[in-house]
This record gives structure tokens, C-alpha cells and sequence, in this order.
């Protein structure tokens, strides 16, 4: 008989609504709807009930780089965010050689294969030197539709997302491909204008990678794609929700314009997400990470995030005094729907992966169950 648990007596966030003193039913690494009168029941009372957390923009962490970490190395960064309450993640690459590249995305298909991983992200090579953040500009290249499409070759299947910079010669192009192909094409590390970025979206963009950053600025003559982004309701925007990476107003106005159901909280982690200070290398450079915020040891850009999606969760409803279903739709089901998995995660619904983050008053993480297992098993 398949192990039964009844989850009982939280707040549970579901998606219709939240339900007071709620019951979670799971059985085997399944939710579902009843359970025998005599299970017993484990007690949740004062604590929140969400789904897992999708992050769907993750290089690494806990020391792993999913770039160039081993198979064994990108496992334990995986592992890392699971106990962060981080079930399903997509692991993102930074620019590289395009052959390394290729080489990487087979490797790390056989994970997705195997569900360890929700996909894969490449961000670059096809970016603006201008906007490069932390990657090495001599490795960039224009987005080459036969080049875009040597690297979701190279995936079988399990390319999720591209970031581009669409302006460069080959972008729209570029766009429709990975449209066609049911890839995401993300509109990132650009230089692009208003006017170019809406072409980007009329060509099939449908994500704004980390809004904000590595973009122009919002501006009043000339907005930029900020507002191109904000503005069409066929995008989905990245936020980084650390403290860092964005101002407070920044994050409120993106949230207010673009609405609950258009943001995906991201991490946007690197290798020292879960670990620690000191010394990690990006892709080929190297990134000092002082106070747990990373920057290139050359030049001091931000070198993407120590973020784990708990802290972010936390983050948004006690500093950005977000509602809790809101930062659930942001955290779960809006990265799903954009994968193509909410049939099996992102909400709390029967017949789905059971897949669920315990929560205290204070939205600390005290428990992580994925596929029915207990991850980080709440203390009674």
C-alpha cells in the first residue's frame, strides 16, 4: 500500500484561494483527495502549506557550478535549493565556447531525462557586449539562427529557454526559431531600444530575463525595453528579489504594473548559493562573493545571486508586503505554466506531484517534501 500522509490544521495556499486550517492528502509522491479515516495526521497548525518553488534560472549552489560542475557537483547544487524548498529547478549556463556548450547541454539533458532537472537555460553567448554583466565578452557571439539551433539540438528536447539580445543581427530571426520550436526566447543582457523590443515580442519573445538588469535604464525620452516589457501582456518578467539586484520601488512597480500573473521570482543563484563568501569562477571568470553578494573580481559587476527562493518568498511577503498568493503564483505556478509542467507541479492539486513548502509564521522554511519524500522534514 502507497504511504499515506494528511498534512492538517495550516494555512493552505491553493489556487483558488487560501484555506484556513486546511488538509494536504498525499499518497505515495502523489496529492490526492481522501484519505482513510484512521491516517493519522501530521499537526501544521500556524504554519503556511505552498507548493514547491520553481526556479526556472539557476546556475548553481552549493559550491556547483551547473555550467561546468561534474554530474555529481550539479546534483549536490540541485540538492542545495531542494533544501531551500527549490523542487523543480532549471539549470542555466553562462556564456561559453560554443562547443563546450554543446557538450554541456548533452550532459545535462540525461539529468532532465532522468527529472533531476526541469530543462536547460542557456544565457549567451547570444548577447550584448554592451550589457555583458558578468560574462566574457570575447566568447559572445550574434544570435546566428543555425548556432541557436546547434545548441537546442544539442539539448534533445530539453531546452526550455534562450536569453537573447534581439537587436543584434540574427535576433528576430533567432526568436521565431526558438518559437517555433516551443522554446522560450527571453529578451536579456540587451542594448536593445523601446521600438526594438516590441519587435522582439511581436516576433515571439514571451520573458523578460531578470528585468532591470543588464538593460537600459527606464528613461522618459527614450523608455528602453524596460517598458516595452512591462507594458505587454505577453511577457513574463524575472525578478531577482534579493535586496541587491533591486531596489524595493523597482520590484513594487514591476509587481503592480505588470500584475501577480506576469512575474517569475527568480534566484538567478551561482555556485555559492547555500555555501558561502569567498572565491568561485562564473563560467571562465572569477567572482569574489563578500557579505553574500557575488561581483566579478574584474570590474565588480554583479555576478548573478547567493539567493535561495525561501529567502526571496520571505523577502516578498515581510519587506515588499506582497500577498502570500501572489508571491506563490510568482514563485510556483507562473514558472511552471512557462515550462510546461503546471499539469504536474506549481499548485496544490490532486493528481500532482506532491511537491510542498512548509512554512512558519514568520515565513522560515521548516519543511520540503518533493515527490512525497521528505526533504527537510518539519520538527514536531
Amino acid at each position: 500500500m502507497a504511504d499515506h500522509k494528511v498534512l492538517a490544521g495550516a494555512h493552505v495556499v491553493l489556487p483558488t484561494g487560501i484555506v484556513e486550517n486546511g488538509r494536504v492528502i498525499v499518497e505515495g509522491d502523489r496529492i490526492v483527495g481522501s484519505a482513510a479515516q484512521d491516517t493519522p495526521a501530521i499537526d501544521l497548525t500556524g504554519h503556511w502549506l505552498v507548493p514547491g518553488f520553481v526556479d526556472m534560472h539557476n546556475h548553481g549552489g552549493g559550491g556547483a557550478s551547473f555550467t561546468s560542475g561534474s554530474v555529481d557537483e550539479v546534483l549536490k547544487g540541485v540538492h542545495t535549493h531542494r533544501l531551500h524548498g527549490t523542487t523543480t529547478v532549471v539549470a542555466s549556463f553562462v556564456t561559453g565556447e560554443m562547443d563546450f556548450l554543446t557538450q554541456r547541454a548533452g550532459l545535462l539533458s540525461e539529468l532532465a531525462e532522468q527529472g533531476e532537472l526541469a530543462g536547460l537555460h542557456f544565457e549567451g553567448p547570444f548577447i550584448s557586449p554592451c550589457r555583458k554583466g558578468a560574462h566574457d565578452e570575447t566568447l559572445l557571439r550574434y544570435p546566428d539562427p543555425a548556432e541557436v539551433r546547434k545548441l537546442i539540438d544539442a539539448a534533445r528536447g530539453q531546452a526550455k529557454m534562450v536569453t537573447l539580445a534581439t537587436e543584434l543581427p540574427g535576433g528576430l530571426d533567432s526568436v521565431r526559431l526558438l518559437a517555433e520550436h516551443g522554446v522560450i526566447a527571453a529578451i536579456g543582457h540587451t542594448d536593445a531600444s523601446y521600438e526594438q523590443t516590441v519587435q522582439a515580442i511581436d516576433a515571439g519573445a514571451t520573458v523578460a530575463t531578470h528585468l532591470y538588469n543588464a538593460m537600459p535604464a527606464l528613461g522618459h525620452r527614450a523608455p528602453g525595453p524596460i517598458a516595452a516589457l512591462l507594458e505587454d501582456e505577453r511577457i513574463t518578467v524575472e525578478l531577482i528579489n534579493d535586496g541587491t539586484h533591486l531596489h524595493p520601488a523597482a520590484l513594487e512597480l514591476a509587481f503592480r504594473h505588470a500584475g501577480p500573473e506576469r512575474v517569475a521570482l527568480i534566484t538567478d543563484a551561482m555556485d555559492a548559493a547555500g555555501f558561502g563568501d569567498g572565491r568561485y569562477m562564473l563560467g571562465p571568470l572569477e567572482v569574489e562573493v563578500k557579505d553574500s553578494v557575488a561581483r566579478l573580481v574584474e570590474g565588480g559587476s554583479i555576478a548573478g545571486s547567493t539567493l535561495t527562493l525561501d529567502r526571496a518568498f520571505k523577502r516578498a511577503v515581510t519587506v515588499d508586503g506582497l500577498p502570500v498568493e501572489s508571491v506563490v503564483q510568482a514563485i510556483s505556478a507562473n514558472p511552471a505554466h512557462l515550462l510546461g509542467v503546471y499539469d504536474r507541479v506549481g499548485s496544490l492539486e490532486p493528481g500532482k506531484d506532491a511537491d510542498l513548502v512548509v512554512l512558519d509564521a514568520s515565513f522560515d522554511l521548516k519543511g520540503v517534501l518533493r515527490k512525497g519524500e521528505w526533504i527537510v522534514e518539519p520538527k514536531h
